[in-house]
């Protein structure tokens, strides 16, 4: 079993060493989540990669040692004896550890996700099927267009009146689910 948690990469290090697509994947994510100190190591990144990392872009592999100052390090694209030695430096200094298909050293998993504004659906299957996730997103993703951001801000809008105004938590509650009723938004 997981524990579903948000995490605010803002001011945390991330360390992503990898190869191919699957690290730029990664990348793109972390730069959506607005990780702020994101440090790459890539052997023979991709021109597109290597442009998306830009000054992030430390060398080709690090010492084992970087990692033990990260607070998360993902692992993409790495054959297993790579992934083994990252990933035993990083769990021995106690530190979470995220690898593309190899679960045995995987700490944490990245879901599906579906981002509009700070709208975050996110769909996880705890690693057994990131197929069936993968669909799930597409099918929210349909459902939740680019619109639900500006919907969320809305919500956020008055709610955050509502609060000052004094009205307690229940009663704020109460009437975001009016407004998402009347406005149809989840007809």
């Amino acid at each position: 079993m997981v524990f579903p948690v948000m995490v605010d990469l803002g001011g945390l290090p991330v360390v992503l060493i990898g190869q191919g697509r699957a690290a730029e994947r990664r990348l793109r994510l972390l730069d959506e989540a607005g990780a702020a100190q994101v440090s790459v190591y890539s052997a023979d990144p991709s021109d597109s990669f290597r442009a998306l990392a830009g000054s992030r872009l430390k060398g080709a592999r690090p010492q084992p040692g970087v990692v033990e100052g990260a607070t998360l390090v993902m692992l993409a694209g790495l054959d297993e004896r790579e992934t083994e030695i990252y990933a035993t430096a990083a769990r021995g200094a106690g530190r979470l550890v995220n690898t593309e298909d190899a679960k045995a050293w995987c700490d944490f998993h990245v879901p599906s996700v579906v981002r509009r504004g700070d709208l975050l659906l996110t769909v996880s299957t705890n690693g057994r099927a990131p197929g069936l996730a993968r669909r799930l997103s597409r099918w929210l993703a349909e459902r939740f267009e680019p619109d639900w951001a500006g919907k969320l801000d809305e919500i956020a809008r008055h709610r955050e009146a509502w609060r000052n105004e004094g009205l307690p938590v229940p009663e704020v509650g109460r009437k975001v689910d009016q407004m998402i009723e009347e406005k149809g938004w989840l007809a």
